[in-house]
């Protein structure tokens, strides 16, 4: 009796837990772990897997693995199949052009207000860390140092100008839709070529930003975008 009830006690904790703050947190943990398994293609693309896979491969407790399952299949990163296992999402074509075209939509909209009310400093500060960066790669060739600065100036445009726009819903949106774009890119190689065309292709939004010209932004973020989707496009 007293081992039955030690046992509905550990069990009550555990499901506790599930609803707890901390509980939140060990779900939000064992989501960002899937999608960096993801990112770093410890769980391929397309992959069919079990849930105890996941366990033993990315060493998530069950619970907020579970948790975190539910909420990747909501943004359509994953579809769980009760009893068989998780199959995970393998970009293509169609995916692809639909995720470019939200983008476009939400960011163009966000290039005209950045032009309009962003802080003068700071896109003066994202022009010149561009114009630095296309400097280091003429100079140097794109390195695997300067690749990750090229990762994280990305990040900082586009995230200063959804900022810019000051609504939770948007930002929420554009996170879920990085993740797309970073599945997207994973069998993409960049070179040197490209690089440097995307952030000339950014230099041009910035520097209409910089003459508060929202037309020109906006026309400047979409030609962006277009040129990006080619880009992608010609992996598959």
């Amino acid at each position: 009796m007293a081992a039955a009830r030690k046992k509905q006690a550990a069990n009550a904790a555990v499901e506790d837990s599930g609803s707890a703050p901390e509980g939140k947190r060990l779900s939000e943990i064992a989501y960002s772990a899937i999608l960096e398994g993801l990112f770093a293609r410890k769980v391929p693309a397309g992959a069919f897997v079990s849930q105890n896979d996941l366990v033993q491969l990315l060493g998530i407790p069950v619970q907020p693995l579970r948790d975190a399952l539910r909420v990747l299949e909501a943004e359509g990163v994953l579809t769980i199949h009760p009893r068989s296992g998780i199959q995970f999402l393998k970009p293509d074509f169609e995916f692809a052009r639909s995720t470019y075209q939200f983008r476009s939509i939400i960011e163009r909209a966000a290039a005209r207000t950045y032009a309009e009310t962003g802080d003068a400093a700071e896109i003066a500060a994202l022009l010149a860390d561009h114009q630095a960066l296309i400097a280091a790669i003429e100079k140097d060739g794109l390195t695997p140092a300067l690749t990750q600065t090229l990762e994280g100036l990305e990040q900082r445009f586009h995230g200063a100008m959804i900022a810019c726009l000051r609504n939770p819903l948007i930002e929420t949106t554009a996170r879920r839709l990085k993740n797309y774009v970073t599945l997207i890119r994973l069998e993409r190689l960049i070179t040197q070529p490209l690089a440097l065309r995307t952030l000339n292709e950014h230099i041009e939004v910035l520097r209409a930003c910089t003459d508060r010209d929202g037309d020109r932004a906006e026309a400047a973020l979409t030609v962006h975008f277009q040129a990006a989707l080619q880009r992608i496009l010609g992996m598959f």
